[in-house]
């Protein structure tokens, strides 16, 4: 999962430059990056820029849990292994996947996770996964670092270069779930994954919130 740093070093480098040159790429909340010890980030997920953009943001390495389709490849699965990611099968207990996420946060690392498990294509928050819950309460001491990831989905077709699309990547503050002191029920995870979406959707404009929007927020909206 480390094996080759300096893949993720010089990638990093690269997309800074691109998302420089290219982009209004602007990180708000720096401040409640954690600067040590485990970290479990959420964010929302809008295109496939997005891992590399959110690994930039924030002032850590960070390790990625990625949907295991992008591992089928020998090659695909050589860059993203060593850029530090690991695949995790969408749907279904994946416990191998569980045992590398306690594995990345019982070594001090921050450990990113998309809780909607794949890319929203009308930019609103879809309904999440309860993984990033299950991770949680795995790990109880953990902080969430909740993460607004807004306009990479203006990152399209051959055009958008000539706009340089405004990027916002907005780091909430730090928090910890509530979580029982014995085993927790699956109605207790469900209920944690909503938690978490909802400092996400906080963080996000209000036509991006989707599922996880406020009952008021709806009023005024409408």
């Amino acid at each position: 999962m480390t094996r080759f740093p300096w893949v993720y070093y010089v990638g990093g480098a690269l997309i800074r430059m691109l998302l420089f040159l290219l982009t209004r790429w602007r990180v708000k909340g720096k401040e409640n990056i954690p600067s040590q010890g485990p970290v479990l980030i959420i964010a929302n997920h809008l295109n496939v820029i997005d891992p590399p953009l959110l690994g930039v943001s924030i002032s850590r390495r960070v390790i990625f849990i990625a949907k295991e389709e992008l591992f089928r490849s020998r090659l695909a699965g050589y860059f993203f292994g060593n850029l530090g990611s690991f695949p995790v099968h969408r749907g279904r207990l994946d416990r191998k996947a569980l045992r590398q996420a306690n594995q990345v946060l019982a070594a001090n690392m921050p450990l990113a996770v998309f809780p909607e498990g794949k890319r929203s294509h009308n930019t609103q928050l879809q309904p999440a996964f309860s993984g990033a819950a299950l991770i949680a309460s795995h790990n109880k001491a953990v902080l969430i670092l909740p993460v607004g990831i807004s306009g990479t989905e203006k990152i399209k077709g051959k055009t958008w270069i000539l706009h340089r699309p405004r990027i916002i990547v907005n780091i909430g503050p730090p928090f910890r779930l509530p979580l029982p002191n014995g085993k927790f029920t699956k109605g207790e995870l469900t209920h944690f994954t909503t938690l978490m979406m909802e400092r996400v959707a906080e963080l996000l404009p209000l036509e991006y919130q989707g599922n996880y929007i406020k009952q008021g927020d709806k009023k005024n909206e409408g």
